[in-house]
């Protein structure tokens, strides 16, 4: 019988656990008023969406010096908005199944810990590591201490996330990535960083790490 060789999920939040890209489309363009960067018109969404977050910086046309200020910007909209943050259909199943299953549970997430921990509600008390806040190229570093938090090395966990920087961040540390078909970032675009796994709904997450 094949056994994971998974100990820990890392899971990224928005776009993977969280539908939060409906709510982030309807503030972007405020953010762009006000941090005077470019405004995404309707019709450019699914081509920003086959996009790198640095591709998308660039074409945007953000100064590097700008992405904390509007990072924090946006973490404090979230905060603001998290009673209406709704989790994935099957995500609070897949949750409870992992844990059940005796697998550990992280959150590395750019978005704020207090904002996570709302929206979560009772599928939080599954998870045991938060790493929350992450600078939007700082994932890396948040990936390494939840994995030293719970004495799992590296090989041992798989990240989940639902964007190009997560798989990069998961390669600087050496662990897997699993590729969620249902977020931000196209399909096709993840499956182009090859990705030890592309999730195409929940279960298959209980499916690749719990059996």
């Amino acid at each position: 019988m094949r056994r994971s060789p998974y100990r820990l999920v890392a899971f990224d939040f928005d776009g993977t656990l969280a539908d939060t890209f409906p709510w982030f489309c309807s503030v972007l363009n405020g953010v762009a008023d006000r941090y005077r960067f470019r405004r995404v018109e309707s019709h450019e969404v699914e081509r920003l969406r086959t996009l790198s977050a640095r591709a998308i910086i660039a074409d945007l046309g953000i100064p590097a010096w700008k992405v904390p200020l509007i990072a924090r910007h946006v973490r404090a909209l979230a905060a603001w908005d998290a009673g209406s943050i709704r989790l994935f259909p099957g995500v609070a199943e897949m949750v409870s199944t992992l844990d059940a299953a005796g697998i550990g549970l992280a959150v590395v997430s750019s978005n704020g810990e207090a904002t996570v921990r709302r929206a979560l509600g009772e599928t939080g008390r599954f998870v045991h590591h938060y790493a929350c806040g992450a600078a939007l190229f700082g994932k890396a570093r948040h990936l390494r201490a939840v994995a030293r938090e719970a004495s799992v090395a590296p090989d041992a966990m798989l990240a989940v996330g639902d964007e190009i920087r997560d798989a990069e961040a998961a390669a600087k540390v050496g662990c897997a990535f699993g590729a969620v078909a249902w977020g931000y970032t196209d399909p096709a675009a993840l499956a182009a960083q090859a990705p030890a796994h592309l999730f195409g709904e929940p279960g298959a997450i209980v499916e690749a790490v719990a059996y």
